[in-house]
């Protein structure tokens, strides 16, 4: 792994991760999840690790931020973590991805994949849906969330919603709240409210009827949507789940929908099983192509 500056329209220089080398063909760009990043994801490595051992390179596409690693004590388990990302500025997704895409294009990948897990996939269907640019081949969406859903699930949100307008108006939005944001990371006031008004990422709102569909029925190539069976954030139906948000697809009889067993929202323990999962959708669309290319 070495880390890789790709720069944005805005100035601002976005520090990733890269595994492999640009002697291969085809990429695959990972937009990562909220607070996530190649050093305490194990789920990212494990994908970088297994794709360039099998010749194909791997980006970790971080958000803003997110190299800002911080320690902090979980009192429920007695342990020290770490955290990326406590400030980020959701209004600039579409830049942020774009940014990796034309890195990896003027890197001269001939395929470029993009990927995304949890928010990370949010921000690549905002990406998709809106981009006029057609260098993405495929996708692979992992763990995406219904994010008005998602507010109502999660633990802490009242508290740290209350706690974020407060520190705003005391001219505190880049402090850290006291409270665990989501009962899991620590987060800057600013980026709690700029992630609870993030409408640009309502993109899958299958649970809560709350967003919009529009980007998914505008992506124009195929991919595939990885889910896993246990995953929290589904309404207890990580399946039917993910099928609903295919059925907004142009074309959802030619995407795959695959179930990882026994793996949670964040593929705890299942990082290996899942880098294979990745592994198989590109085998599979490779191959696909193969047979479909005219003689």
């Amino acid at each position: 792994m070495e880390i890789i500056r790709v720069n944005t329209p805005r100035g601002l220089e976005l520090k990733g991760a890269m595994w492999g080398t640009t002697e291969a063909d085809t990429v695959v760009i990972m937009m990562s999840g909220i607070c996530s990043n190649a050093f305490q994801n194990d789920l990212i490595c494990a994908t970088g690790d297994l794709l360039s051992q099998n010749g194909i390179a791997f980006i970790a596409g971080h958000a803003m931020d997110a190299f800002s690693c911080i320690a902090y004590s979980d009192f429920s388990t007695g342990k020290q973590l770490y955290t990326g990302v406590v400030y980020d500025d959701f209004s600039l997704v579409y830049e942020d991805v774009q940014a990796y895409v034309k890195y990896a294009k003027e890197l001269g990948f001939k395929n470029i994949i993009l990927a995304g897990h949890s928010l990370g996939s949010n921000k690549i269907i905002h990406y998709l849906g809106n981009t006029g640019d057609d260098f993405v081949d495929y996708f692979i969406v992992s763990a995406p969330v219904d994010l008005s859903y998602w507010w109502k699930v999660m633990p802490n949100i009242d508290i740290c919603l209350k706690e974020a307008e407060k520190f705003v108006e005391q001219g505190r939005g880049k402090e850290i709240l006291p409270h665990l944001f989501g009962g899991f990371s620590p987060m800057c006031a600013d980026a709690v409210l700029d992630f609870y008004n993030a409408e640009n990422l309502k993109n899958c709102p299958v649970i809560s009827n709350d967003g919009e569909t529009h980007s998914l029925s505008s992506i124009r190539i195929n991919g595939s949507f990885i889910i896993g069976e246990k995953d929290s954030l589904t309404n207890n139906d990580p399946k039917g789940f993910m099928d609903s948000i295919n059925s907004y697809c142009k074309n959802p009889e030619k995407n795959q929908v695959i179930v990882v067993p026994a793996a949670s929202h964040i593929f705890y323990g299942k990082h290996e099983e899942y880098a294979q999962t990745v592994l198989d959708c590109l085998n599979y669309h490779y191959g696909l192509k193969k047979e479909l290319a005219p003689d």
